[in-house]
């Protein structure tokens, strides 16, 4: 068994210091996608730069119980604790999703504290549709 020749440089077992909780933010935009399978709420700041997220599946849901209104809830509830915690006091909240969890995640971000400056529906539709498929023969 030959001895193992210590590697200098190695980043391995270094501690490196979390450079997220180092941003203060005042100001940001929670996402809230809710499908009907999972609910997944992101905080950015005003740029867009991810601060925190959260999903049902992380919070321990597993399956359809993913996608109730206690797991968006849940979800909501985990990732605002610490956003607070950098110093958020403002947001704006975009909801896209049919899913179960939208009304369920909003009342978790307006029970936390947060202001809300506005509440957006960014749920996509479709205008016109997709091109149909051309005649198969003429």
């Amino acid at each position: 068994m030959a001895k193992a020749i210590p590697r200098i440089g190695s980043r391995r077992n270094v501690r490196i210091g979390s450079r997220k909780s180092a941003r203060r933010i005042p100001k940001g935009v929670i996402h809230v996608q809710a499908s009907f399978n999972n609910t997944i709420v992101t905080v950015t700041d005003v740029r867009g730069r991810v601060v925190s997220w959260s999903s049902a599946g992380t919070c321990g849901f597993k399956g359809t119980r993913r996608g109730t209104p206690f797991a968006a809830q849940t979800a909501a509830a985990n990732v605002i604790r610490t956003v607070v915690d950098q110093g958020m006091q403002r947001a704006e909240v975009m909801i896209k999703g049919p899913g179960l969890g939208r009304d369920a995640a909003l009342r978790a971000i307006r029970r936390s504290g947060i202001l809300l400056t506005f509440v957006r529906d960014v749920t996509p539709m479709p205008h016109n549709g997709c091109r149909p498929p051309k005649k198969r023969r003429v």
